[in-house]
Protein backbone atom coordinates (compact mmCIF):
# COMPACT_ATOMS: atom_id res chain seq x y z
CA UNK A 1 0.00 0.00 0.00
CA UNK A 2 1.20 3.63 -0.90
CA UNK A 3 2.67 5.25 2.03
CA UNK A 4 0.35 8.17 1.67
CA UNK A 5 -2.57 6.37 1.17
CA UNK A 6 -5.12 7.33 3.88
CA UNK A 7 -9.05 7.39 3.89
CA UNK A 8 -9.25 11.44 3.87
CA UNK A 9 -7.71 11.88 0.78
CA UNK A 10 -8.96 8.54 -0.94
CA UNK A 11 -12.14 10.03 -0.39
CA UNK A 12 -11.51 13.38 -1.42
CA UNK A 13 -10.47 12.08 -4.61
CA UNK A 14 -14.10 9.97 -5.33
CA UNK A 15 -15.93 13.32 -4.78
CA UNK A 16 -13.56 15.08 -7.08
CA UNK A 17 -14.25 12.57 -9.92
CA UNK A 18 -17.74 12.10 -9.11
CA UNK A 19 -17.98 16.65 -9.32
CA UNK A 20 -16.53 15.91 -12.55
CA UNK A 21 -19.12 13.37 -13.48
CA UNK A 22 -22.42 15.10 -12.04
CA UNK A 23 -20.86 18.41 -14.17
CA UNK A 24 -21.42 17.26 -17.33
CA UNK A 25 -25.56 17.44 -17.86
CA UNK A 26 -27.05 14.20 -19.63
CA UNK A 27 -23.62 12.16 -19.26
CA UNK A 28 -24.48 8.35 -18.96
CA UNK A 29 -22.20 7.98 -16.22
CA UNK A 30 -24.52 10.35 -14.20
CA UNK A 31 -26.96 8.86 -13.81
CA UNK A 32 -24.94 6.41 -11.39
CA UNK A 33 -23.37 9.15 -8.96
CA UNK A 34 -24.00 9.40 -5.72
CA UNK A 35 -26.67 12.45 -6.31
CA UNK A 36 -29.12 10.10 -7.88
CA UNK A 37 -29.11 7.33 -5.01
CA UNK A 38 -29.43 9.98 -1.94
CA UNK A 39 -30.32 13.72 -0.59
CA UNK A 40 -26.35 14.69 -0.16
CA UNK A 41 -24.23 14.65 -2.69
CA UNK A 42 -20.45 15.19 -3.21
CA UNK A 43 -20.73 18.78 -2.63
CA UNK A 44 -21.25 17.54 0.88
CA UNK A 45 -18.35 15.65 1.42
CA UNK A 46 -15.98 17.88 -0.15
CA UNK A 47 -16.79 20.48 2.39
CA UNK A 48 -16.61 18.16 5.39
CA UNK A 49 -13.36 16.88 4.61
CA UNK A 50 -12.38 20.24 4.10
CA UNK A 51 -13.31 20.97 7.40
CA UNK A 52 -11.04 17.46 8.33
CA UNK A 53 -8.04 18.24 7.04
CA UNK A 54 -8.44 22.17 8.67
CA UNK A 55 -7.60 19.97 12.13
CA UNK A 56 -5.13 18.06 10.77
CA UNK A 57 -3.11 20.85 9.90
CA UNK A 58 -4.10 23.28 12.81
CA UNK A 59 -2.85 20.01 15.26
CA UNK A 60 0.30 18.91 13.48
CA UNK A 61 2.08 16.22 14.27
CA UNK A 62 2.21 16.66 17.90
CA UNK A 63 1.62 19.45 19.55
CA UNK A 64 -0.90 21.80 18.37
CA UNK A 65 0.97 24.33 15.80
CA UNK A 66 0.67 27.95 17.21
CA UNK A 67 -2.76 29.99 16.18
CA UNK A 68 -0.78 32.86 14.48
CA UNK A 69 0.92 30.46 12.26
CA UNK A 70 -2.72 28.52 11.64
CA UNK A 71 -4.61 32.20 10.85
CA UNK A 72 -1.52 33.19 8.49
CA UNK A 73 -1.80 30.00 6.59
CA UNK A 74 -5.30 29.65 6.29
CA UNK A 75 -5.42 33.49 5.05
CA UNK A 76 -2.95 32.59 2.57
CA UNK A 77 -4.51 29.29 1.54
CA UNK A 78 -8.00 31.50 1.10
CA UNK A 79 -5.77 33.60 -1.27
CA UNK A 80 -4.45 30.75 -3.23
CA UNK A 81 -8.18 29.08 -3.90
CA UNK A 82 -9.50 32.93 -4.99
CA UNK A 83 -6.33 33.09 -7.44
CA UNK A 84 -7.51 29.94 -8.93
CA UNK A 85 -11.05 30.70 -8.61
CA UNK A 86 -10.60 33.76 -11.57
CA UNK A 87 -8.37 31.50 -13.69
CA UNK A 88 -10.58 29.10 -14.54
CA UNK A 89 -13.08 31.48 -14.65
CA UNK A 90 -11.37 33.40 -17.07
CA UNK A 91 -10.61 30.17 -19.03
CA UNK A 92 -14.18 29.12 -19.07
CA UNK A 93 -14.99 32.11 -20.40
CA UNK A 94 -12.44 32.10 -22.95
CA UNK A 95 -13.55 28.44 -23.48
CA UNK A 96 -16.94 29.73 -24.46
CA UNK A 97 -16.13 32.30 -26.49
CA UNK A 98 -13.60 30.41 -28.99
CA UNK A 99 -16.46 27.70 -29.24
CA UNK A 100 -19.34 29.90 -29.74
CA UNK A 101 -16.93 32.08 -32.85
CA UNK A 102 -15.46 28.23 -33.80
CA UNK A 103 -19.45 26.84 -34.01
CA UNK A 104 -20.79 30.18 -34.63
CA UNK A 105 -23.22 30.19 -32.43
CA UNK A 106 -23.91 32.64 -30.25
CA UNK A 107 -26.00 30.76 -27.65
CA UNK A 108 -22.93 29.40 -25.98
CA UNK A 109 -22.08 32.71 -24.81
CA UNK A 110 -25.33 32.64 -22.52
CA UNK A 111 -24.35 29.47 -21.09
CA UNK A 112 -24.17 28.86 -16.96
CA UNK A 113 -24.68 32.95 -16.75
CA UNK A 114 -22.11 34.04 -18.83
CA UNK A 115 -24.31 36.40 -20.72
CA UNK A 116 -23.72 39.08 -18.11
CA UNK A 117 -19.70 39.27 -19.01
CA UNK A 118 -20.38 39.42 -22.93
CA UNK A 119 -23.23 41.77 -22.79
CA UNK A 120 -22.37 43.86 -19.83
CA UNK A 121 -19.00 43.78 -19.24
CA UNK A 122 -17.35 46.35 -17.08
CA UNK A 123 -19.99 45.74 -14.02
CA UNK A 124 -19.70 42.09 -14.60
CA UNK A 125 -15.86 41.50 -14.50
CA UNK A 126 -16.12 43.42 -11.03
CA UNK A 127 -18.45 41.32 -9.98
CA UNK A 128 -16.06 38.36 -11.20
CA UNK A 129 -13.57 40.35 -8.85
CA UNK A 130 -15.54 40.64 -5.88
CA UNK A 131 -16.75 36.66 -6.59
CA UNK A 132 -20.13 38.42 -6.56
CA UNK A 133 -21.04 37.22 -10.02
CA UNK A 134 -20.12 33.54 -10.90
CA UNK A 135 -20.75 30.99 -13.65
CA UNK A 136 -22.68 27.75 -13.15
CA UNK A 137 -20.92 24.88 -12.17
CA UNK A 138 -17.69 27.49 -11.65
CA UNK A 139 -19.58 28.65 -7.86
CA UNK A 140 -17.96 25.97 -5.31
CA UNK A 141 -14.40 27.50 -5.26
CA UNK A 142 -16.05 30.73 -3.80
CA UNK A 143 -17.62 29.30 -1.16
CA UNK A 144 -14.29 27.48 -0.24
CA UNK A 145 -12.72 31.01 -0.35
CA UNK A 146 -15.12 32.55 2.14
CA UNK A 147 -14.93 29.46 4.30
CA UNK A 148 -11.15 29.82 4.43
CA UNK A 149 -11.84 33.12 5.62
CA UNK A 150 -14.07 31.98 8.29
CA UNK A 151 -11.80 29.21 9.25
CA UNK A 152 -9.42 31.57 11.56
CA UNK A 153 -12.47 32.21 13.54
CA UNK A 154 -13.57 28.90 14.23
CA UNK A 155 -9.82 27.32 14.88
CA UNK A 156 -9.26 30.16 17.37
CA UNK A 157 -13.06 29.21 19.23
CA UNK A 158 -11.50 25.77 18.79
CA UNK A 159 -8.10 26.90 20.58
CA UNK A 160 -9.63 29.20 23.64
CA UNK A 161 -13.18 27.51 24.19
CA UNK A 162 -13.93 24.18 22.41
CA UNK A 163 -17.22 23.97 23.74
CA UNK A 164 -18.20 26.36 22.60
CA UNK A 165 -17.11 25.48 18.41
CA UNK A 166 -20.41 23.71 17.21
CA UNK A 167 -22.65 25.57 19.36
CA UNK A 168 -21.69 28.78 17.71
CA UNK A 169 -21.78 27.64 14.46
CA UNK A 170 -24.68 25.78 15.41
CA UNK A 171 -26.44 28.91 15.83
CA UNK A 172 -25.56 30.99 13.28
CA UNK A 173 -26.86 28.01 10.93
CA UNK A 174 -30.24 27.55 12.83
CA UNK A 175 -30.20 31.98 12.38
CA UNK A 176 -29.63 31.62 8.58
CA UNK A 177 -32.04 28.96 7.88
CA UNK A 178 -34.76 30.72 9.95
CA UNK A 179 -34.13 33.90 8.17
CA UNK A 180 -33.31 32.65 4.90
CA UNK A 181 -29.93 35.12 5.18
CA UNK A 182 -27.14 34.90 2.24
CA UNK A 183 -24.94 36.28 0.31
CA UNK A 184 -26.21 38.49 -2.57
CA UNK A 185 -24.66 38.26 -6.00
CA UNK A 186 -23.77 41.05 -8.01
CA UNK A 187 -24.44 42.69 -11.05
CA UNK A 188 -27.24 40.26 -11.87
CA UNK A 189 -29.49 40.19 -8.92
CA UNK A 190 -29.73 36.92 -6.69
CA UNK A 191 -28.04 35.07 -4.45
CA UNK A 192 -25.14 32.50 -4.22
CA UNK A 193 -25.99 28.92 -4.88
CA UNK A 194 -23.93 27.77 -2.12
CA UNK A 195 -24.62 29.81 0.81
CA UNK A 196 -21.55 30.07 3.08
CA UNK A 197 -23.07 31.30 5.75
CA UNK A 198 -25.12 27.88 6.34
CA UNK A 199 -22.87 25.46 4.59
CA UNK A 200 -20.01 26.51 7.24
CA UNK A 201 -21.69 23.99 9.70
CA UNK A 202 -21.13 21.03 7.89
CA UNK A 203 -17.44 22.15 7.39
CA UNK A 204 -17.60 22.65 11.08
CA UNK A 205 -18.58 19.34 12.15
CA UNK A 206 -15.62 17.77 9.34
CA UNK A 207 -13.71 19.75 11.86
CA UNK A 208 -15.00 18.46 15.31
CA UNK A 209 -15.18 15.12 13.80
CA UNK A 210 -11.87 14.80 13.20
CA UNK A 211 -10.73 15.56 16.93
CA UNK A 212 -10.32 12.26 18.18
CA UNK A 213 -9.63 12.65 21.79
CA UNK A 214 -12.43 15.30 23.00
CA UNK A 215 -16.19 16.10 22.24
CA UNK A 216 -18.37 14.51 19.54
CA UNK A 217 -15.34 13.51 17.70
CA UNK A 218 -14.66 10.88 20.49
CA UNK A 219 -17.87 10.21 21.23
CA UNK A 220 -18.35 9.07 17.68
CA UNK A 221 -15.70 6.59 17.70
CA UNK A 222 -16.81 5.62 20.98
CA UNK A 223 -20.12 4.68 19.52
CA UNK A 224 -19.38 3.97 16.14
CA UNK A 225 -20.97 0.87 15.98
CA UNK A 226 -24.39 2.19 17.49
CA UNK A 227 -24.15 5.12 14.71
CA UNK A 228 -23.93 2.78 11.51
CA UNK A 229 -27.14 0.93 13.39
CA UNK A 230 -28.87 4.07 13.18
CA UNK A 231 -27.50 5.12 10.04
CA UNK A 232 -28.71 2.20 8.09
CA UNK A 233 -32.01 3.33 7.57
CA UNK A 234 -31.54 6.61 7.09
CA UNK A 235 -29.43 5.84 3.99
CA UNK A 236 -31.97 3.71 2.84
CA UNK A 237 -34.47 5.87 3.76
CA UNK A 238 -32.46 8.52 1.39
CA UNK A 239 -31.98 5.99 -1.30
CA UNK A 240 -35.67 5.84 -1.34
CA UNK A 241 -36.52 9.25 -1.60
CA UNK A 242 -34.02 9.89 -4.45
CA UNK A 243 -34.72 7.04 -6.77
CA UNK A 244 -38.96 7.13 -5.97
CA UNK A 245 -38.72 11.23 -5.99
CA UNK A 246 -40.66 11.41 -2.72
CA UNK A 247 -39.77 15.05 -2.18
CA UNK A 248 -42.00 16.71 -0.14
CA UNK A 249 -44.17 19.29 -1.27
CA UNK A 250 -42.49 22.47 -0.40
CA UNK A 251 -46.37 24.64 0.22
CA UNK A 252 -47.18 21.14 2.48
CA UNK A 253 -44.25 21.89 5.38
CA UNK A 254 -44.50 24.39 8.11
CA UNK A 255 -42.70 27.08 8.24
CA UNK A 256 -39.60 27.95 8.45
CA UNK A 257 -39.69 25.76 5.77
CA UNK A 258 -35.81 25.51 5.24
CA UNK A 259 -36.07 22.98 8.41
CA UNK A 260 -37.78 20.90 6.60
CA UNK A 261 -36.71 21.26 2.55
CA UNK A 262 -33.92 18.70 1.09
CA UNK A 263 -32.55 22.49 -0.11
CA UNK A 264 -28.52 22.94 -1.50
CA UNK A 265 -28.29 25.83 -1.46
CA UNK A 266 -29.05 26.28 2.40
CA UNK A 267 -27.51 22.40 3.20
CA UNK A 268 -30.53 22.27 5.08
CA UNK A 269 -30.92 19.68 7.82
CA UNK A 270 -32.11 16.37 5.82
CA UNK A 271 -29.20 16.52 4.11
CA UNK A 272 -26.88 16.78 6.82
CA UNK A 273 -28.21 14.38 8.69
CA UNK A 274 -28.87 11.93 5.48
CA UNK A 275 -25.20 12.75 4.88
CA UNK A 276 -23.45 12.09 7.93
CA UNK A 277 -25.16 8.42 8.16
CA UNK A 278 -23.41 8.01 4.91
CA UNK A 279 -20.44 9.01 6.50
CA UNK A 280 -20.95 6.04 9.64
CA UNK A 281 -21.99 3.62 7.24
CA UNK A 282 -19.05 4.28 4.76
CA UNK A 283 -16.55 4.85 7.50
CA UNK A 284 -16.05 1.33 7.52
CA UNK A 285 -15.44 0.50 4.11
CA UNK A 286 -11.48 1.76 4.17
CA UNK A 287 -10.23 -0.70 6.31
CA UNK A 288 -11.92 -3.68 4.06
CA UNK A 289 -9.95 -1.50 0.98
CA UNK A 290 -7.21 -1.71 2.69
CA UNK A 291 -7.30 -5.27 3.30
CA UNK A 292 -8.26 -6.36 0.04
CA UNK A 293 -5.24 -4.35 -1.33
CA UNK A 294 -2.89 -6.53 0.57
CA UNK A 295 -4.54 -9.77 -0.95
CA UNK A 296 -2.61 -11.87 -4.12
CA UNK A 297 -5.96 -11.83 -6.18
CA UNK A 298 -7.35 -8.15 -5.32
CA UNK A 299 -3.83 -6.55 -5.08
CA UNK A 300 -3.58 -5.26 -8.34
CA UNK A 301 -7.02 -3.50 -9.03
CA UNK A 302 -7.58 -2.38 -5.42
CA UNK A 303 -4.06 -0.66 -4.88
CA UNK A 304 -4.57 1.14 -7.99
CA UNK A 305 -7.88 2.63 -7.17
CA UNK A 306 -6.81 3.44 -3.97
CA UNK A 307 -3.46 4.88 -4.83
CA UNK A 308 -5.00 6.70 -7.83
CA UNK A 309 -8.04 7.90 -6.04
CA UNK A 310 -5.67 9.33 -2.89
CA UNK A 311 -3.48 10.88 -5.05
CA UNK A 312 -6.00 13.07 -6.64
CA UNK A 313 -7.23 13.91 -3.07
CA UNK A 314 -3.77 15.10 -2.06
CA UNK A 315 -3.92 17.95 -4.72
CA UNK A 316 -7.46 18.18 -4.94
CA UNK A 317 -7.46 22.06 -5.87
CA UNK A 318 -5.14 21.31 -8.83
CA UNK A 319 -7.24 18.75 -9.80
CA UNK A 320 -10.46 20.08 -8.89
CA UNK A 321 -9.36 23.17 -11.16
CA UNK A 322 -8.55 21.00 -14.06
CA UNK A 323 -11.63 19.27 -13.62
CA UNK A 324 -14.20 21.89 -13.60
CA UNK A 325 -12.32 23.49 -17.10
CA UNK A 326 -12.67 19.30 -18.44
CA UNK A 327 -16.40 19.10 -17.34
CA UNK A 328 -17.38 22.27 -19.45
CA UNK A 329 -15.56 21.01 -22.69
CA UNK A 330 -16.86 17.69 -22.38
CA UNK A 331 -20.17 19.79 -22.69
CA UNK A 332 -19.18 21.07 -25.75
CA UNK A 333 -18.36 18.02 -27.33
CA UNK A 334 -21.71 16.20 -26.16
CA UNK A 335 -23.32 19.57 -27.73
CA UNK A 336 -21.60 18.94 -31.01
CA UNK A 337 -21.38 15.00 -30.75
CA UNK A 338 -24.92 14.78 -29.54
CA UNK A 339 -23.67 12.11 -26.76
CA UNK A 340 -23.64 8.65 -27.06
CA UNK A 341 -22.68 5.64 -24.90
CA UNK A 342 -19.32 5.78 -26.81
CA UNK A 343 -18.65 9.25 -26.64
CA UNK A 344 -19.46 9.59 -23.00
CA UNK A 345 -16.76 6.64 -22.19
CA UNK A 346 -14.58 8.44 -24.27
CA UNK A 347 -15.26 12.06 -21.98
CA UNK A 348 -15.04 10.28 -19.22
CA UNK A 349 -11.58 7.71 -19.69
CA UNK A 350 -10.28 10.97 -21.11
CA UNK A 351 -11.36 13.62 -18.14
CA UNK A 352 -10.01 10.80 -15.25
CA UNK A 353 -6.72 10.46 -17.47
CA UNK A 354 -6.03 14.42 -17.47
CA UNK A 355 -6.92 14.66 -13.94
CA UNK A 356 -4.62 11.96 -12.93
CA UNK A 357 -1.97 13.14 -14.85
CA UNK A 358 -2.40 16.28 -13.45
CA UNK A 359 -1.89 15.28 -9.55
CA UNK A 360 1.06 12.99 -10.79
CA UNK A 361 2.58 16.22 -12.44
CA UNK A 362 1.61 18.53 -8.70
CA UNK A 363 3.02 14.89 -6.64
CA UNK A 364 6.37 15.19 -8.99
CA UNK A 365 6.85 18.89 -8.72
CA UNK A 366 5.96 18.43 -4.32
CA UNK A 367 8.48 15.76 -3.94
CA UNK A 368 11.14 18.26 -5.06
CA UNK A 369 10.21 20.67 -2.26
CA UNK A 370 12.39 20.43 1.34
CA UNK A 371 9.57 18.17 3.80
CA UNK A 372 7.35 17.53 0.96
CA UNK A 373 7.37 13.98 2.10
CA UNK A 374 5.57 14.89 4.94
CA UNK A 375 1.85 13.30 5.34
CA UNK A 376 1.12 16.85 6.65
CA UNK A 377 2.56 19.18 4.01
CA UNK A 378 0.68 21.88 3.22
CA UNK A 379 -0.64 20.32 -0.07
CA UNK A 380 -1.85 16.88 2.16
CA UNK A 381 -3.57 18.28 5.33
CA UNK A 382 -4.48 21.89 4.52
CA UNK A 383 -8.21 22.04 3.54
CA UNK A 384 -8.29 21.99 -0.19
CA UNK A 385 -10.93 22.74 -2.17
Amino acid sequence: MARTANAVDFWRGFALITIFIDHIPGLFYASYTLINFSISDAADLFVFLAGWSLRLMAQGRGEPKPIGQVMLRLFGRALQIYAAQILITMLAIALLAVTAIELDNPLLLQWHNADAVFNDPVPTLIGLALLTHQLGYFDILPLYVVLMLMAPFFALIDRVAKPLLLPVSFTLYVFVLAFRLTLPTWPVAGTWFFNPLAWQFIFVLGFALADGENGVGAFARKHIGILRLIGVPIVIAGILIARLDLWPDPTGVPSPKLFFLADKTFNTPVRIIQFLSLVAVFSAAWPYLTRAAKRPLLRAPFRGLIELLSMLGRHSLYVFCVGSLLSLSAQVVRLVYHGSFASDTLVVSVGIFVMALTAWFAEARSRGRPGSAASLSPERSSPQA
